[in-house]
């Protein structure tokens, strides 16, 4: 009690000299870091994602197609940090039985127990949907657990972390049927993927479904979207359809078409004719802001306004669960028309509520080239900031052996309380690799609102599981409390009473370690900051 009391004590002592001075309304320039390989190998790695870990933060977990030609072998590479993205670990193949028959196409989850979770296809005799888990952050893993033995599309996962939700821990699956009427299947796990329930139609599609995406909303709502897309071949997109359940997929809510679109699937002729595509991806926003619950869908388009004669990227939101749709919403801020490509959009919303996609982007380079972009909305879409991630272009050209123009079909981006971790593949270096430049927020983030009461306060990791990091900045000297509260309003704790000087301040307290006569048990607590007088409260979920 008492080490941890002079520790959090000392770092508040020390934390302006260390971090410098904050003024209120300063402009804070842009810092990307160099763009790196997560995992640098002599195998082509492809259709690249990223998670994070809802127990630690400090854990992230990457995976992607990972191909070798002489001989044949196809997996998923199962990439890891456990230090917030300083070293990362891993493999180019996931190591569950049976290995000789993976069939790439991962799709990656963490649950509510730090559990990893991956889903991929398999090849014969092993056709269809299989499942892995990892309890020891990817070093090792299970034997697959099938989900599905039908020819089908890559599966999409998301795990439901939030603890008030009454499916918490459910991890989730969605995917299409090659099979008539090609609809959207789900399943779910409850026990970490040693089992899966069986597997549902949602949709029943006039034409065919293609794609699926699946996210949690803060309710524990689960929602999902695909592409509606013609009968023939290129099999164009031309709807975007979306279904919500607040029944852990018990029951579902279906929008067969919720808004139309007009896809870009097919080549690039400039980029040595690489096959591309529109299909939709979806996110929301969990944080406890004024847009908590909006339904963000990004897609590629051209040829439909506000969408140009070229591939542009198109947002549509909606503010009332999926019920209505905004209309198309252009992303990429370079003129309408201009003969530049933007192309594999992905969507993802911070803790800050803000919407960042990123994407392919050829505006700064030569038609056969790209690099790629984050477009960052703070006020839920209406206006856009865009920054180039990358700090080289590469020539796209298709791997030979996969299918027409075939490079891979996404891109991905998720985020810490502290940095943007976008990912994406490019070959540069003579063969496909996954990619990545962090962004913190602190170059991005515009001085927040909350700063306007002279004060900003943000808490990580939450949940936690005992010790808690929390940052304090003040633009002015001012006389500083915290409080820790239980559910019903008592006071817990006072974890400190002082003045400060302006600045920004470091510090943690640990839950377990703290004397209050009684072990705090595992649920909600508050923590109260008050600075000179205004008060703000952040939701504290404790586990044990």
């Amino acid at each position: 009690m008492i080490r941890y009391l002079i520790l959090f004590l000392l770092l508040l002592f020390i934390s302006p000299g260390l971090s410098g001075q904050i003024n209120p309304g300063e402009n804070i320039s842009l810092r990307f870091g160099n763009n790196y390989r997560l995992y640098p190998s002599n195998v082509t790695q492809t259709e690249v994602f990223i998670v994070k870990s809802p127990v630690n933060q400090d854990v992230l977990f990457s995976s992607c197609n990972t191909l070798t030609f002489i001989p044949f072998f196809i997996s998923e590479g199962i990439f890891v940090t456990t230090d917030g993205g300083a070293l990362w670990y891993g493999n180019d193949t996931c190591t569950g039985e049976p290995i000789t028959f993976h069939g790439g196409d991962p799709g990656i989850a963490i649950d509510n127990q730090g559990r990893f979770i991956l889903t991929r296809l398999g090849r014969s005799p092993f056709v269809g949907l299989y499942s892995h888990y990892s309890t020891d952050q990817g070093q090792t893993w299970s034997a697959q657990q099938v989900i599905s033995t039908d020819d089908l599309e890559r599966a999409t996962l998301a795990s439901d972390a939030i603890p008030t939700s009454p499916y918490a821990g459910h991890t989730y699956a969605a995917w299409v049927k090659f099979a008539p009427p090609f609809p959207l299947m789900f399943s779910y796990t409850d026990d970490g993927a040693q089992s899966w329930s069986a597997p549902q139609q949602i949709n029943n599609p006039p034409n065919r479904s293609a794609g699926g995406d699946l996210v949690i909303g803060p309710d524990g709502s689960v929602n999902v979207c695909w592409a509606g897309v013609t009968e023939t071949s290129p099999f164009k997109e031309i709807y975007v359809g979306f279904a919500s359940s607040t029944t852990g997929g018990s029951t579902w809510n279906v929008s067969e078409n919720a808004f139309p679109v007009n896809g870009i699937t097919g080549v690039l002729p400039n980029k040595d004719n690489i096959r591309v595509n529109g299909l939709p991806s979806i996110a929301v926003d969990d944080t406890d802001g004024p847009r908590q619950g909006w339904i963000y869908i990004v897609t590629g388009q051209k040829d439909l306004p506000p969408a140009g004669t070229d591939p542009d990227v198109i947002l549509n939101r909606s503010t009332d669960g999926g019920l209505t749709w905004s209309a198309g919403i252009r992303v990429n801020q370079d003129p309408v028309n201009d003969g530049k490509d933007q192309y594999f959009p992905t969507v993802h919303v911070d803790r800050f509520g803000a919407v960042n996609v990123i994407f392919y982007d050829d505006r700064n380079t030569t038609t056969d080239s790209t690099g790629v972009f984050l477009a960052r909305s703070t006020d839920g879409g209406d206006t856009w900031k865009e920054y180039e991630l990358s700090d080289h272009n590469f020539k796209p050209t298709p791997i030979g052996g996969l299918g027409q123009g075939y490079q891979g079909d996404n891109i991905d981006i998720t985020s810490t309380d502290s940095t943007l971790w976008p990912v994406w593949m490019g070959n540069s270096t003579g063969l496909y690799q996954i990619w990545t430049a962090p962004v913190a927020f602190s170059s991005i983030q515009s001085t927040p609102d909350e700063l306007r009461d002279g004060f900003m306060v943000n808490l990580f990791p939450n949940p936690s599981t005992g010790i808690t990091n929390y940052e304090l900045r003040i633009t002015k000297e001012s006389d500083v409390t915290l409080g820790l509260y239980d559910l019903t309003g008592n006071l817990v704790r006072e974890l400190l009473n002082k003045p400060l000087q302006p600045g920004k301040y470091t510090a943690f307290f640990d839950l377990k370690s703290l004397d209050t006569g009684n072990d705090l048990s595992p649920g909600i607590y508050f923590l109260r900051f008050t600075v000179n007088g205004y008060s703000k409260t952040k939701r504290l979920v404790y586990l044990k």
